[in-house]
């Protein structure tokens, strides 16, 4: 059997694992929560919607880290750990399309309009919209809830003190304030100095997605794995800038990217005023008439077709786009050189050559 066979079929099997036990999980859940009122079951409906997709990356780091650590293959820790990871990026991904304003997720409505779209099909009293964020609120938190219930069921690997699970509450803290970052600078960017603009959306991407997409799920593997300080320092130096190249390529795709690829309306982040590296790099290299422009629009709730093609030009023409995925290739790079470095078998180090390689290059 070759490396890209054996990948493949181990991958797939841990994949449908992780799969599995998510399903069994939500459903002793589903029952618990039935006896409760089985008006809940929106809310396990909306957790049991999102963990189904996806790409599983970062499950799958935090396997890959696993295994190069020497952990066995598909066995139950490091399942469940992956279960745990895909809940806490459905909490995340709840929370953060209340926060954007964003109506769609993976080509359908995002929870809070679903909860909203309920409200208006039932013909319920007051406000849908504001219905729809408070279910979706306690929808996330319930998730997240459901993540710290899966992890601590890993079991001793995982307890209190272990290094496990202090890269578990690390994850956990940085994204939170990442999103905290992310929210302040829609806000504050238009009247702070532009001149820190690109640093504070590089702090931005690096606390916010980098790390908890990545690096902590790479080590988190390890650790189970009982590796040493030295390869979690290796896996550290290269999925950290591999996490920046995925945060950039998807600040290019939020605005540049094929709807019909990525599930979300043309030109979104920019209707959602996200202040990322590449709207930092189009404020600092346009002239100030463009600038004033971006300044301007950037996160109007009516912001036109015209508008985003306008600011789409903007961002080309002034070497914004261009610079930013310069930035890609060099995250990219460094990564790749890193990864070359780590003492790892043949088939864990192909595994995470190939989802560097669909992590920089991917279209959605």
């Amino acid at each position: 059997m070759t490396v890209s066979e054996q990948l493949r079929l181990e991958q797939t099997a841990f994949v449908a694992a992780v799969a599995g036990e998510l399903t069994d999980f939500l459903t002793t859940r589903q029952a618990l929560v039935a006896g409760i009122s089985p008006d809940i079951e929106p809310l396990m409906g909306s957790i049991s919607n999102l963990v189904t997709g996806g790409k599983r990356l970062r499950a799958l780091m935090c396997y890959w880290g696993w295994r190069g650590a020497g952990g066995e293959p598909a066995a139950g820790q490091i399942v469940t750990a992956g279960s745990a990871l895909e809940l806490f990026q459905a909490a995340a991904l709840i929370h953060d399309d209340i926060i954007d304003r964003s109506d769609t997720r993976r080509g359908g409505p995002s929870v809070h309009r679903r909860f909203s779209q309920l409200h208006d099909a039932q013909g319920w009293a007051l406000d849908s919209e504001r219905f729809g964020h408070a279910a979706a609120i306690l929808t996330g938190d319930l998730c997240l809830s459901f993540s710290e219930e899966a992890f601590t069921d890993i079991g001793g690997q995982a307890a209190s003190g272990s290094r496990a699970r202090l890269i578990f509450n690390l994850m956990r803290t940085e994204v939170m304030a990442g999103q905290y970052l992310d929210i302040l600078e829609e806000v504050a960017g238009p009247v702070r100095d532009r001149a820190g603009a690109v640093t504070r959306a590089q702090s931005i991407i690096r606390f916010k997605s980098a790390k908890y997409s990545t690096e902590h799920p790479l080590a988190l593997g390890g650790a189970l794995a009982g590796a040493s300080d030295e390869l979690l320092r290796g896996y550290s130096a290269f999925a950290l800038p591999l996490g920046e190249a995925f945060q950039l390529r998807d600040d290019v795709l939020g605005v540049f990217g094929d709807p019909v690829t990525t599930g979300k309306p043309a030109g979104d982040d920019l209707r959602e005023g996200k202040r990322t590296v590449l709207i930092a790099l189009a404020l600092e290299q346009a002239s100030a008439q463009e600038s004033a422009f971006i300044d301007a629009r950037l996160g109007s709730p009516d912001l036109g077709e015209e508008d985003v093609a306008e600011i789409r030009r903007i961002i080309e023409e002034s070497g914004a786009l261009q610079a930013t995925e310069l930035l890609i290739n060099e995250f990219g790079t460094a990564a790749y050189e890193a990864l070359e470095q780590l003492p790892l078998d043949e088939l864990p180090k192909t595994a995470l050559r190939r989802l560097a390689e669909a992590t920089v290059s991917r279209a959605a």
